[in-house]
């Protein structure tokens, strides 16, 4: 019986790194990089009505259930596939997202949140969550000049959502922090060992 791959996600607020160190990581492990919303084709419909200025109004509710069912459609169509083939995965974005954006930020019940992505994904958990933590500051000086309509939210609702994400990682067996803040190769090594010692625990 071949071993099931590892599943790991990069977590944090916007331009905090997460793809570019998703990629990188991804690159040393030999392992396939993906992303959430929008890595299938259902997917990528999903994340133009999420993300896209365009849509105008959008229920909290409405938001949450189209960022879980992306997320259904991910595991089923990529994550799952490759863990069971053995390869490793590694994610920018995942269930602690939706907890602290569409729970922390929006103001939804984040334990309702929480049980329905476990639903959604058919109970996947990852190994292993790095956060990448960075000042809003930093965050707020990264940004680019047009942002998406979850970047536009305001500074009140990503200093929620950093709370969120910070809360969720506090006592969590699966979760570590990595200071974001450096250059990409200095991140990338901090992510590397965090990495490496998460999963020989």
């Amino acid at each position: 019986m071949s071993r099931r791959g590892r599943f790991i996600v990069l977590e944090g607020g916007e331009a905090s790194g997460k793809s570019t160190q998703c990629r990188l990581l991804a690159e040393q492990l030999g392992a396939v990089a993906t992303f959430e919303p929008g890595a299938t084709p259902v997917g990528a419909e999903l994340r133009r009505i999420l993300l896209g200025t365009a849509t105008r109004s959008l229920d909290p509710r409405a938001e949450a259930l189209l960022m879980i069912a992306d997320r259904a459609h991910h595991v089923a169509e990529i994550v799952e596939p490759a863990l069971r083939d053995g390869r490793d995965v590694v994610c920018d974005r995942y269930t602690g997202s939706t907890v602290a954006y569409q729970g922390r930020g929006r103001g939804l019940d984040e334990e309702e949140l929480r049980a329905m992505s476990q639903w959604a994904a058919a109970g996947l958990e990852p190994d292993l969550v790095v956060l990448l933590d960075v000042p809003p500051e930093e965050a707020a000086r990264r940004r680019l000049e047009s942002p998406d309509r979850l970047e536009a939210a305001g500074a009140e609702f990503h200093r929620r959502v950093a709370e969120g994400f910070r809360d969720q990682a506090v006592g969590s067996a699966n979760w570590v922090v990595v200071d974001g803040v450096g250059s990409v190769d200095e991140v990338a090594s901090r992510v590397a060992a965090a990495v490496r010692d998460g999963l020989s625990r």
